[in-house]
């Protein structure tokens, strides 16, 4: 599958009826799947005619993509904001930490539509990728940028270190809330970052 820029989908397209197609097309892909999911019964959860929907979006992987790409660029400005990442270590990457865990815990539908893509990252590799592409890479893109701003951390390769602190995270919340496996691993929030901490900042405190 190679999908579309959704470029194309200027701010002007936000009218009532769209707002309704993507409602209606996220209601869709968690219930049946991307692969269970058509433009007709988009059209029908929304309300809208299916030429309606096609007036928007030229095919169902367009659609997907928008979503996906609409979903992680809120999740990320949730946590990082708009501005750059500015203030001591131990509060900033503290912050970081606990901002994000807090908005996943209370975002049902981000879960959900992260389960659907991991779900579907087999047979559409694509729809996986799109995802790591806006979220992943730009946390790991600031928070690697911050990392070298701070020589005090002694941290070698920031990029890496970045990615480390990023999947932690992801991997938790993955684990606890997309795997349904908190009841399985019980192990705090609260002791993730505190031990993330540790690792970070150790060079800080030696």
């Amino acid at each position: 599958m190679k999908l579309t820029q959704t470029r194309d989908l200027k701010p002007e397209n936000n009218t009532e009826k769209f707002e309704q197609i993507l409602q209606g097309a996220m209601k869709e892909f968690l219930a049946r799947g991307y692969a269970g999911t058509s433009m007709e019964k988009v059209a029908a959860a929304a309300g809208v005619s299916k030429p309606t929907v096609y007036s928007y979006f030229k095919d169902k992987e367009l659609l997907f993509q928008f979503l996906i790409e609409n979903l992680v660029k809120k999740k990320f400005n949730s946590v990082f904001g708009n501005q750059p990442l500015e203030g001591k270590p131990e509060i900033v990457l503290r912050n970081i930490a606990d901002t994000a865990f807090k908005n996943s815990a209370k975002d049902e539908e981000f879960s959900c539509f992260m389960r659907t893509i991991v779900g579907e990252s087999g047979r559409f590799p694509e729809l996986a990728k799109i995802c790591v592409k806006n979220l992943l890479e730009p946390e790991i893109e600031a928070i690697g940028q911050y990392l070298a701003a701070h020589p005090e951390l002694k941290i070698s390769d920031p990029q890496a270190a970045a990615l480390l602190f990023v999947s932690t995270l992801a991997h938790y919340h993955t684990v606890q809330e997309i795997l349904h496996g908190k009841d399985i691993i019980q192990i705090e929030r609260s002791r993730i970052v505190d031990n993330l901490m540790e690792m970070m900042l150790k060079s800080i405190e030696e």
